[in-house]
């Protein structure tokens, strides 16, 4: 992740509001807090105002020390400080991703109460659940900070992002949600029986190849380095991402009438784009990857269809493309999301 990114990312205020929720129920004073993470109070209150990545890590670290807990208070018992860098360190002992992840998680499930994340492996998938009981209620942005957490540690792990495939949401949709959007995935699914994210499962036998020294400039780097993942949504990603997806797949244009679109030379646009870890290859490609999950999550028509207008060549590209993207093809997947579905026939 270049430095140029990070200084970019941005977050929404309606987040750091969220930030704050369980702070100002306490009825503490706020000011000095944003003061010296440097963001502006006169920003409360602006729907679209957004604050610097960096800034938004100084308050949770700010909020972390003041309340001895490094997830905002929203749990009944905290995560005390130093809680990240244990199960970091645990999770650094491991041979794979998937043991470090079983660590990481089973100390989690420790720390929490009413809240128990775990692996899960189905086929080619894998998900960080959290179990909830029936009658808890679940806050979206505590899920998310949750996952942010873990996936953020597991990307610096393998030292490359894990892509998500969807994230699924006990509780129902929050009135902010385009952050979550741009960090974790299109493919956000609220009111469902269990609070997941999935990923493909391939990633869980790839071997840890940190130090220890490195560790150490992770965690003085954190929680700054597990939020770069945040892109402003005006980033040229977000907005060729969202571009394309107005468009048929047959439509979509070559470079050349991209850059052009956007009135400049396509050896600036691929440089821009370089910039945020990206090309245009890789933005249709995970396009096309969550436009097949979305279909798919509304049970609705044939692969075939589905195949020739995400614009594949044929069926059996279409399922070559899925199965790398997340590990199974097309109908495991929806059988796996939707199992009060009969089989395909």
């Amino acid at each position: 992740m270049t430095r140029t990114v990070v200084e970019k990312g941005t977050i929404s205020l309606r987040l750091v509001d969220e930030a704050l929720r369980e702070w100002r129920a306490r009825g503490l004073d706020e000011s000095e807090l944003l003061a010296q993470a440097g963001i502006a109070a006169e920003l409360f209150g602006k729907a679209q105002a957004r604050v610097p990545a960096q800034a938004y890590a100084r308050l949770w670290r700010l909020l972390a020390q003041a309340m001895d807990d490094e997830f905002f208070g929203i749990n009944p018992r905290r995560m005390k400080v130093g809680s990240f860098a244990f199960m970091a360190r645990v999770a650094l002992q491991e041979p794979t991703l998937g043991a470090a992840l079983d660590s990481a998680l089973r100390f989690l499930d420790l720390v929490f109460d009413g809240l128990a994340p775990r692996l899960e492996r189905q086929g080619g998938l894998a998900a960080i659940a959290l179990d909830q009981p029936a009658g808890q209620v679940c806050r979206a942005f505590g899920c998310f900070t949750l996952w942010m957490i873990v996936h953020g540690l597991a990307c610096w792990l393998l030292g490359r992002r894990i892509p998500i495939l969807s994230a699924e949401l006990r509780c129902q949709a929050p009135d902010y949600v385009e952050d979550y959007r741009v960090m974790f995935t299109s493919n956000l699914r609220f009111a469902r029986a269990q609070s997941r994210l999935l990923f493909n499962a391939d990633c869980l036998e790839l071997p840890i190849r940190r130090s220890e020294r490195e560790l150490k400039r992770f965690l003085a780097g954190a929680p700054a380095n597990i939020l770069v993942r945040y892109r402003d949504p005006q980033s040229h990603t977000a907005r060729i991402k969202a571009y394309l997806r107005n468009l048929n797949a047959e439509r979509w244009p070559d470079l050349e009438a991209l850059s052009s679109h956007y009135f400049m030379a396509s050896s600036t646009l691929r440089r821009k784009l370089a910039l945020e870890g990206q090309s245009y290859r890789g933005l249709k490609d995970q396009v096309r990857r969550d436009l097949a999950i979305a279909h798919l999550d509304r049970t609705e028509g044939h692969f075939a269809e589905l195949a020739l207008e995400l614009g594949f060549a044929d069926t059996s590209a279409f399922y070559k493309a899925f199965k790398k993207w997340t590990g199974t093809t097309p109908g495991q997947y929806r059988a796996l999301i939707h199992p009060e579905l009969p089989p395909p026939e």
